[in-house]
């Protein structure tokens, strides 16, 4: 089984979007209709525009795969949220938000531990507070510290002011003081090279998720005797637990390359791949054109993964969340996901509607392995052949 999460792209706004502030998102179309067209022909031949009506990508009058729309019932519109409940974790009450910057006491109490001040606490994009505080930051060797509208705690650091060892230690002491009502999802180093003007993040990004709160469908395939080999930041989401074998990434092609890889080998389990360009390079950032590009690069690749199938493998794309480039806003937007189900052992033609929760996928994969899941309700005998 291989489960491809293409972050960020999402397909249309959730009935509860408007408390959240993101109606009439849609990530998927708004990025088609800005681009003047997507040239999605293999994601198109799977069901895709069988899901959503987008500019480009017709519907297949006998698409090759099944397909639906998924979402999201936990509260909340960000990674760790997404990725838990695609595992079948679903959370109650949301991660801890700071509109406002984080609290005295957690700053102070930060700032302690390491050492030295730190600089900015309050919310901003990444790439824009770095460029604003970037040259202080250097004079004085002091942290930036930054939140967004997801529940995160990111600390940015240029290499030749604080070294990459040293901004992940800074993280895990954040990581540590953060709990209880201060638990935020991640803590997330953001290193960044380059001189005022021409600032730019380095690949050494790292997240520190906190660990998922009750058992995941990754947990359930360990405990059998199945792999689960995570590709990009799925180590880091789930803090690596239910994981017998990671490798990060470092953009969107090398995560397609590092899952063909774990294709050819003969374990018996779960690849899980993150391709997160399109969310953190592109619809962070308000990148149409270069989001529209990188989901015309994956569809270039999508024949690629299809050939490296086993006769008895399934092959799912979903997504986690939203991250429409087209809205005002940086961040993430609560949308519904694609989903789309491709392989041998597939009912070619199959629509699975719109799905109640993301959990439903955890119960599918579960029940193909021959278990079941406390949450989700499995579409696996919808689409499996006999």
């Amino acid at each position: 089984m291989t489960l491809v999460v293409l972050d960020s792209a999402g397909v249309g706004a959730l009935p509860d979007a408007d408390k959240y502030g993101d109606e009439g998102s849609n990530t998927f179309l708004h990025c088609a209709r800005e681009a003047g067209g997507l040239y999605l022909p293999n994601l198109a031949r799977l069901g895709l525009g069988n899901i959503i009506d987008l500019p480009g990508v017709p519907p297949a009058a006998q698409p090759a795969g099944a397909y639906g729309k998924m979402a999201e019932l936990s509260p909340g519109k960000d990674t760790t949220t997404g990725h838990w409940e695609i595992a079948g974790l679903i959370l109650d009450r949301p991660f801890p938000l700071y509109p406002d910057g984080f609290p005295p006491e957690v700053i102070s109490a930060f700032e302690e531990r390491i050492g030295r001040p730190s600089l900015g606490n309050k919310p901003a994009s990444g790439t824009v507070i770095i460029e604003e505080l970037g040259p202080k930051h250097m004079s004085t060797g002091y942290p930036i510290v930054y939140t967004s509208a997801d529940s995160v705690f990111q600390i940015a650091a240029h290499e030749e002011i604080i070294t990459p060892e040293e901004l992940y230690r800074m993280c895990e002491i954040a990581r540590e003081l953060l709990k209880g009502e201060h638990a935020v999802g991640r803590v997330i180093a953001r290193p960044f090279t380059g001189w005022p003007g021409s600032f730019h993040r380095t690949a050494g990004r790292h997240d520190y998720s906190l660990a998922p709160t009750g058992p995941t469908l990754l947990d359930m395939l360990v405990e059998r005797g199945l792999a689960v080999l995570a590709v990009g930041k799925i180590e880091d989401i789930f803090a690596g637990k239910g994981i017998t074998r990671a490798v990060h990434t470092v953009n969107n092609m090398h995560g397609v390359d590092q899952t063909v890889k774990m294709m050819q080998g003969g374990e018996r389990g779960l690849i899980f791949t993150n391709l997160v360009d399109f969310d953190m390079v592109y619809g962070h950032r308000n990148d149409v054109r270069g989001y529209a590009d990188a989901l015309e690069a994956f569809d270039r690749r999508l024949p690629e993964i299809l050939s490296f199938l086993r006769d008895d493998e399934v092959l799912i794309i979903t997504a986690d969340h939203g991250c429409d480039p087209t809205t005002p806003g940086t961040d993430h937007t609560r949308e519904y996901v694609p989903l789309l189900a491709a392989g041998a052992p597939v009912l070619p033609g199959i629509s699975l509607g719109t799905r109640e929760t993301f959990a439903d996928l955890a119960a599918s994969v579960a029940e193909m392995f021959g278990f079941g899941m406390p949450s989700g309700r499995s579409f696996a005998g919808q689409i499996l052949k006999q």
